[in-house]
């Protein structure tokens, strides 16, 4: 991997989140909520799967999965505490350098669990390679647009403060990077788009406290590594709390849907094979590109 590619640092995101195994419950009901969202793309679908992955599910992705039925679960996580947490099989296991062999799942769910992940293309197609054929791969990862009002208040407040900012919020992606992400990884039929869960918090404090127990700390190889002015979090959490009484939060998800190539998969007509006429479905009249309508 190219120094370009090293956005985070690795080594960090997995001792924060070995730190968080602890506290990790106080912030399960968000966690759920979010797989909850992520899991209902499985009624889409008439398949019916054995063998599931669940990486960085910190606890709340394997027992959804096994109340569906799913007899196998195999739950990976960069911390091992948090692994030993999970709720299924445990495996400590980089995501970026995943264990598993070939075709050993037919279904891989990542909850918001990607976004700390350096060479992401490649991440996927590790996970591609470990589907059986036709099997399926689910994916939310947050989305630009998550924690922006924190995001202006910490940088308004450090400009203040120092006359330039760093980066203190991890980049998030966008939507309209999700389907390349999935085709240059190689899934089948890839789906993106988003969605979204409206939070409401009493004081900044406990935004960032939830944040400190989800594991989601800065981890960024840019961050400044200097000690904060004593004033910036006070003066960056007055700024949200001039919002009202509660501080809303949204956690705007990108959600990525892809499925392992196989033969018996649908797949799209060739160009020209169409046997009716779109003109004739809409009730136009059909006209050479470049020709203009006439008035009636």
């Amino acid at each position: 991997m190219t120094d370009a590619m090293q956005v985070f640092d690795r080594t960090l995101v997995r001792r924060r989140r070995d730190k968080a195994a602890a506290g990790v419950g106080a912030v399960a009901p968000i966690l759920q909520a979010a797989a909850e969202h992520l899991l209902d793309r499985l009624d889409d679908t008439t398949h019916r799967f054995s063998r599931a992955l669940d990486i960085g599910g910190r606890g709340v992705v394997a027992p959804l999965l096994k109340a569906r039925g799913i007899e196998t679960v195999v739950s990976a996580d960069l911390s091992s505490r948090m692994a030993a947490l999970s709720g299924g099989l445990p495996v400590a296991a980089d995501e970026e350098w995943l264990p598993f062999a070939p075709e050993s799942f037919d279904l891989i769910v990542a909850s918001l669990s990607l976004h700390w992940v350096n060479d992401l293309p490649g991440a996927l197609v590790q996970l591609r390679r470990a589907l059986k054929p036709d099997g399926l791969f689910l994916a939310s990862l947050p989305a630009l647009g998550t924690l922006q009002p924190l995001r202006e208040a910490l940088g308004a407040a450090e400009a203040e403060l120092r006359g330039g900012i760093s980066p203190r919020i991890s980049p998030f992606p966008e939507l309209r990077d999700g389907a390349s992400l999935l085709q240059r990884a190689g899934f089948a039929l890839p789906v993106a788009d988003r969605d979204r869960l409206e939070l409401r918090y009493r004081t900044p404090l406990a935004l960032l406290r939830d944040l400190r127990a989800a594991g989601e700390g800065n981890a960024t190889l840019a961050r400044d590594g200097r000690i904060p002015p004593r004033a910036l979090f006070p003066l960056a959490l007055s700024r949200l709390a001039e919002q009202g009484e509660e501080i809303p939060v949204t956690l705007e998800m990108l959600v990525l849907t892809g499925w392992s190539p196989a033969p018996t998969q649908q797949q799209p007509a060739r160009p020209g094979s169409a046997n009716a006429r779109l003109a004739d479905a809409l009730g136009t009249v059909e006209r050479s590109a470049g020709e203009r309508s006439r008035p009636h």
